[in-house]
């Protein structure tokens, strides 16, 4: 079994645990006076849920688009992976904020406000000491630094990781091989910035169903990133750096 199966299907295992588990709490919560607080909208959970159903859809998005620009089998099923995984957590987390009684989209409000500079360095850290540790010679030279302090929101790149429409144009215009190293390109710096995203959660989110699907992300998306440098060395190229 390839290591993309092994991740899909943690991701499906881990999504299924996770819907049970918040029906139950939604069950409780209006009965124990003691369970949990429903997040505020200016929460962390809250702006996670957000800005990671926004970060989600356009991997979502690129993997649709590379899956009809090539006939690679490898590519094509890493894709199909990434876009069904995270339509579901996607949905996972558009519920919640609809469990929650919050807006799905607020006006006036940044990407990324929810995440403290200090949560946004611990997070950067953690990257750069999982980047040292890692044992694999195909992640020479990835750079894992792309946190989310600093990252300014331009042509429609609203969120670390995130493809400008530039970029996405790219994409769609792609063909072949050529498709195949610009996506798992695009994709590589997309998981980074989720990862850094997913470990701000972890440090900052309240309710533990959040935090445990956080910390899934982390672990999925790390596992793909190592995949697609091995894509990309194939092909003859690597990760984009910065």
């Amino acid at each position: 079994m390839t290591r993309t199966q092994w991740a899909a299907i943690t991701a499906v295992v881990l999504a299924l645990l996770f819907t049970g588990t918040t029906a139950v709490i939604a069950a409780g919560r209006d009965d124990d006076p003691d369970a949990p607080r429903t997040p505020s909208s200016d929460s962390a959970d809250a702006g996670f849920a957000r800005d990671m159903s926004v970060h989600h859809q356009q991997a979502v998005e690129m993997s649709f688009i590379v899956r009809d620009s090539t006939d690679d089998e490898e590519v094509r099923r890493l894709a199909y992976d990434i876009a069904n995984t995270q339509a579901n957590q996607r949905g996972m987390m558009l519920g919640w904020l609809d469990m929650w009684g919050l807006p799905k989209v607020e006006s006036g409000r940044e990407p990324m406000a929810w995440m403290t500079a200090d949560a946004a360095d611990a997070s950067n850290t953690a990257d750069t000491a999982d980047s040292a540790g890692m044992d694999h010679g195909s992640m020479d030279g990835m750079e894992m630094d792309h946190g989310t302090s600093g990252h300014e929101a331009h042509d429609g790149s609203l969120m670390p990781g995130m493809a400008t429409k530039t970029e996405l144009d790219q994409l769609r215009k792609a063909r072949g091989k050529q498709a195949e190293v610009l996506y798992l390109q695009l994709m590589t710096d997309h998981h980074k910035g989720g990862v850094s995203m997913a470990r701000g959660c972890v440090q900052m989110c309240a309710d533990s169903t959040e935090k445990d699907l956080a910390e899934g992300m982390v672990a999925a998306q790390q596992s793909e990133l190592g995949l697609m440098a091995d894509l990309l060395k194939a092909r003859g190229a690597k990760p984009r750096t910065g």
